[in-house]
């Protein structure tokens, strides 16, 4: 595999979200077709002493080949500790994104410096995080809130029954968040709230500054992923997720009709073939 400054030499870089647009848990997989003509999978994440996120095994050969013919950027709403319990083809990827832009991890380590200037931009333009877990402690029903969690000190999440949550519930909250600076995303059982200033296409223009890197590929399923999309000359959305819920769509954007870890695959395999050609 090349190294990150070798890699930059091609001109390209590649940043791509990871739950459910490379990686895919086992409810996420979508396997569609009869068991027998099923594709092999390779486990990309274990959690518990269990295997947790896969990916077919063309998919891990071609971003291994991916990896080796530009930059390769994983960018996650994950946190630092579950984004390193993935371990994808190849070596550590000389950039990482995780906690939606509130970190920047070079060959695997925090860049701290980073992480301070993010901290400052969320205590000048957004209410304090305190303020809004106060607001998800007092509005959300224990009938359907299952986890309420805070990611790394940045944003909260809660872990929802998706079917016994009120729409409406969802709509308040995030006319709420927007006047404090906050967005809202709905991301399978997962309900975000996250600073509006955190973004992954503020972190990518850091790693894109670093790198010298000319030409941006992306790809993403998710609200949260928008950014990171028209951040790119050219990029992919899978058939699943918010983003092809909702319809959404932007220049430079190619939305595909697949879904599952079929996507995933090709996802990998039109990113390849845009880099190499």
């Amino acid at each position: 595999m090349l190294t990150g400054q070798e890699a930059a030499a091609t001109g390209t870089l590649v940043a791509s979200d990871l739950d459910r647009t490379l990686i895919y848990s086992s409810a996420a997989l979508a396997l569609e077709v009869p068991d027998e003509q099923a594709p092999r999978l390779l486990c990309v994440e274990v959690y518990e002493h269990r295997p947790l996120s896969f990916m077919t095994e063309r998919a891990a050969e071609m971003l291994r080949e991916l990896a080796e013919a530009a930059v390769f950027v994983p960018a996650t709403t994950r946190t630092r500790e579950q984004y390193r319990r993935i371990h994808l083809p190849g070596p550590v990827p000389p950039y990482a994104i995780c906690a939606n832009g509130g970190h920047i991890l070079v060959d695997g380590k925090t860049d701290h410096d980073w992480r301070a200037l993010v901290q400052q931009r969320l205590a000048d333009d957004c209410a304090p995080l305190a303020e809004i877990r106060a607001h998800l402690a007092a509005e959300a029903d224990p009938a359907w809130l299952l986890k309420d969690r805070v990611a790394e000190d940045l944003f909260a999440y809660l872990v929802v029954e998706r079917r016994l949550m009120p729409d409406a519930w969802l709509a308040g909250l995030t006319a709420w968040a927007d006047d404090r600076g906050w967005t809202v995303s709905l991301q399978g059982r997962k309900v975000y709230v996250v600073p509006k200033p955190l973004t992954k296409s503020a972190a990518l223009e850091e790693v894109v500054r670093r790198t010298g890197t000319t030409r941006i590929l992306s790809a993403g399923d998710s609200f949260l992923d928008g950014d990171l999309l028209r951040a790119a000359d050219l990029a992919w959305r899978p058939g699943h997720g918010e983003l092809a819920e909702t319809g959404w769509s932007s220049e430079g954007v190619i939305a595909l009709e697949t879904v599952g870890a079929a996507a995933g695959e090709e996802i990998v395999r039109r990113m390849l073939a845009a880099v190499t050609g």
